[in-house]
């Protein structure tokens, strides 16, 4: 493995003449710093102390978070993919904007840490860009920041988005921006992404193209598998139904365990949620509750205040099958989520009980 700090590596402008240098910088956030500056200076200590792995947070988003244990020969060998794939060489001017308590983060570090980048840091709040006049080549958000800040994504000129699936609405947005932008797939166990999509542009696309050195099989049930010797010793085994386009491509359908079995019909809440985002404008999702006649039959569950209808959405409902339409809505005042945006359906759901 090649070294663990590059000599070029900048964080916020100020260049640092050895490990120990940062290390003492990193030391200065953990005890004067707050929020995520503390969790920055943490995850550098910890990224060069003698120990051959890092310690990391899932996000919840599926389960309760649990910490999992990377190796950083992997954690490098995903850093040097991604700077690899788009071409991210040394003094790329970086903006993190994540925060770096999660896998999303810290790989932000590890990419600035290992090349040699120019990163410069912001407190992760809707729009990162509203307060900076610098131009960046690279950064990644998730959806919702991203929609926060359409009138500044001028200020990037590759974003990498993900962290939640992107809705069909902010997607049709982005085709007016000129910054090159590109959805992720993968989770904190494949350290970071493992495959790309474009969002905009001539090359938009609906399918997943894989990192290089990463392979894709599916499982019997449907379920894609990654196979990515340089990240993980282990085929990754996923719950996520795709159609496997060929072993480096795929799309992406749906959690297979939020796969809804309506009279007989398989309907995944995930592509009906993406026809929706185009004309519901709250946070909602799509789930599922018993039926006498169907088994299970679908509903929708938005986060408002109002008490809304199936009617107030007929428009709405008219793009969808007969399966796929929502038989009844339910509203909650506030949705429960994780650090990372991300809807935690299964205790939202308790809430309705």
């Amino acid at each position: 493995m090649k070294s663990l700090l590059h000599p070029k590596f900048k964080l916020n402008g100020e260049a640092f003449e050895s490990a120990e240098a940062l290390k003492e910088r990193a030391n200065h956030f953990v005890e004067k710093g707050n929020g995520d500056q503390t969790a920055i200076g943490k995850f550098i200590l910890e990224w060069l102390d003698n120990n051959d792995f890092i310690t990391v947070k899932t996000s919840g988003s599926t389960g309760i978070p649990k910490n999992i244990k990377l190796q950083k020969e992997h954690v490098f060998n995903s850093a040097e993919a991604t700077v690899n794939y788009f071409d991210l060489k040394e003094n790329t001017k970086s903006l993190l904007c994540l925060p770096a308590e999660y896998i999303a983060g810290k790989m932000m570090l590890v990419r600035a840490m290992t090349v040699g980048w120019d990163l410069y840091r912001t407190a992760p709040e809707k729009n990162p860009l509203a307060d900076t006049d610098n131009i960046f080549d690279f950064s990644a958000m998730v959806p919702y920041q991203v929609f926060h800040s359409l009138a500044d994504l001028y200020k990037v000129k590759k974003l990498i988005v993900g962290g939640g699936a992107v809705p069909w609405k902010l997607e049709e947005e982005l085709q007016k921006c000129e910054t090159h932008i590109f959805a992720t797939y993968g989770m904190t166990e494949t350290i970071s992404h493992i495959a790309v999509r474009p969002l905009n542009g001539k090359e938009k696309s609906a399918v997943f193209s894989a990192l290089p050195k990463v392979n894709f099989s599916q499982s019997e049930n449907g379920c894609l598998q990654i196979h990515a010797p340089e990240i993980s010793e282990e085929t990754v085994a996923t719950n996520d139904v795709v159609e496997l386009i060929s072993p480096t491509s795929f799309k992406f359908l749906g959690r297979i365990d939020n796969v809804i079995n309506s009279g007989g019909t398989k309907v995944h809440p995930e592509a009906v949620e993406e026809k929706l985002s185009i004309h519901i404008n709250l946070p909602f999702f799509i789930t599922s509750e018993k039926d006498g006649a169907l088994g299970e039959r679908v509903i929708l569950i938005i986060e408002s205040e109002k008490q809304l209808k199936v009617e107030d959405y007929s428009e709405a409902f008219g793009t969808l099958s007969a399966y796929e339409k929502p038989k009844k809505i339910y509203t909650l005042s506030k949705f429960i989520y994780t650090e990372t945006g991300k809807i935690k359906r299964a205790e939202v759901l308790k809430n309705l009980k």
